[in-house]
């Protein structure tokens, strides 16, 4: 198995394009799973510098529906003709706002030509025989404090605090894909009944949210109930919160950049 990323925050590659997005390409030994896709064409342009074909992809995986997750659909559409994308029903169509540094829509358009490629999810499932869906997370652990900034719209044209229902996890090999964790990473690992040996995705703990105390307590419970699960992230994680979680955590936690290739 190996996974690759081809679009985020940060890089570690001047040949590679940075943004506010997160794409990484996951290849099993049954599947060529793209794992969102980014804020735009970023994750394209990136993969071929890195000669990575996307055009045999078998599935794409949306996360949630949040722009910097699915603003490279339709450039994705338009490329790879063959693949099936695992959505959930609820983010389709969803308006979906940020408060943080003023009120700004966060939606991506959904091309027409979706329809016809969705496998729409409602509830958690098995898909191909070992693509475990993981749905409606039960909120048993904090959330991310930095969610307070994110809402949807109703039908009302009020604004709402986002709930998430329209996210999804993955998990296959004993790797688990978070997207954001805006359900929060302790509730999406307690959710997932398979043994993780990789996490990989945003923590959603941005910089100056969570006090100091907070994070170290979240770096202890991650540590002493997920001690051989490593945890690979970036994107929406601040960098004095990853920081501080990895002065507990150690090795469990790594981060990644546009490039990074993780082989298991």
């Amino acid at each position: 198995m190996k996974w690759t990323v081809l679009t985020d925050n940060r890089t570690t590659d001047d040949h590679l394009i940075t943004e506010h997005g997160l794409s990484i390409l996951l290849e099993t030994k049954r599947h060529r799973i793209l794992l969102d896709t980014g804020a735009s064409d970023v994750f394209l342009r990136n993969a071929e510098t890195l000669g990575v074909d996307l055009r045999s992809v078998d599935y794409l995986f949306l996360s949630h529906g949040h722009s910097d997750h699915t603003g490279g659909l339709a450039h994705f559409l338009n490329v790879n003709h063959r693949a099936q994308v695992i959505v959930a029903q609820d983010a389709v169509g969803g308006q979906y706002f940020s408060r943080r540094k003023g009120l700004h829509s966060i939606s991506a358009p959904w091309p027409e030509a979706l329809r016809s490629r969705a496998i729409f999810v409602n509830e958690s499932c098995t898909l191909d025989g070992d693509l475990h869906i993981l749905a409606h997370i039960p909120q048993r652990f904090p959330l991310p404090q930095a969610n307070c900034h994110l809402f949807v719209q109703d039908a009302d044209g009020n604004y709402v605090p986002d709930d998430f229902r329209h996210e999804l996890a993955l998990y296959t090999e004993g790797v688990l894909f978070t997207g954001c964790a805006h359900s929060g990473i302790e509730n999406i690992l307690a959710a997932c009944p398979w043994e993780v040996n990789i996490a990989v995705g945003g923590l959603h703990c941005l910089d100056d949210h969570e006090s100091e105390e907070e994070l170290n307590l979240l770096a202890h419970r991650l540590k002493n109930n997920y001690p051989h699960t490593h945890i690979y992230t970036s994107h929406c994680t601040g960098d004095k919160v990853f920081a501080i979680l990895q002065r507990e955590m150690g090795e469990l936690l790594q981060p990644f950049a546009c490039g990074t290739e993780v082989r298991v």
